[in-house]
């Protein structure tokens, strides 16, 4: 692999973070159909790396290519939205259960830190940074499991549930605060080993269930 080769997928890998950031932000709008040309000139870059890159969130389900015209960002539905909550919870809350039976307690303050990354993303209402953040802890958790094709297909789901929250500036923060306090309150009930309460937090978590 070359210098050219090296750059260009260093660039692509640029576009594609900055993308990523651009669609939980909302600056990309659902339903909007966007260039590659015109994409490039915003980001200062040819139009290929990002032809790669939005080619990758296709993949992801983030958008849509639209022949001959570009791509087109995905509208999650209120009811698309509950759907992939439902399948993540259906994944994770057994392999969280069987976490908090068989991982030593101590083991579960080394990711604090990775819950107080979430917590301080939150706290200033950086809506990309905590995207960022909340997939790390749970790819940590779901690590423990040693299934890599789990965090893979977990992985995935989460990137496809992480859309613009809706509302005020002031909502979406506190909307991020309450998700990233779930977080710690999950590392005390693994620790524990409240099975009962490990359940309702992971479910609550991803549906806004209180059942």
């Amino acid at each position: 692999m070359g210098p050219r080769t090296v750059q260009r997928h260093s660039v692509r890998g640029q576009i594609l973070q900055a993308l990523r950031t651009a669609l939980v932000e909302g600056d990309l709008t659902p339903g909007e159909v966007y260039s590659a040309p015109v994409l490039a000139e915003r980001f200062g870059v040819s139009a290929t790396p990002v032809r790669e890159a939005m080619q990758r969130l296709a993949s992801e389900g983030a958008v849509e290519v639209v022949p001959n015209r570009g791509f087109r960002i995905t509208v999650r539905t209120p009811r698309e939205l509950a759907e992939l909550a439902e399948v993540r919870a259906l994944i994770e809350v057994p392999v969280m259960l069987q976490l908090a039976r068989t991982i030593p307690t101590a083991h579960w303050a080394e990711l604090r830190p990775l819950a107080e990354a979430t917590a301080a993303a939150a706290a200033v209402g950086d809506r990309a940074r905590y995207a960022e953040s909340d997939r790390a802890f749970h790819r940590a958790l779901l690590s423990l499991s040693g299934n890599d094709q789990l965090v893979s297909v977990a992985e995935d789901l989460h990137r496809r549930s992480q859309w613009p929250l809706t509302g005020a500036p002031r909502t979406r923060r506190a909307e991020l605060v309450a998700d990233a306090a779930d977080h710690m309150a999950l590392l005390e009930a693994l620790a524990a080993q409240d099975l009962s309460v490990v359940r309702t937090l992971v479910r609550e978590h991803f549906t806004g269930s209180k059942s």
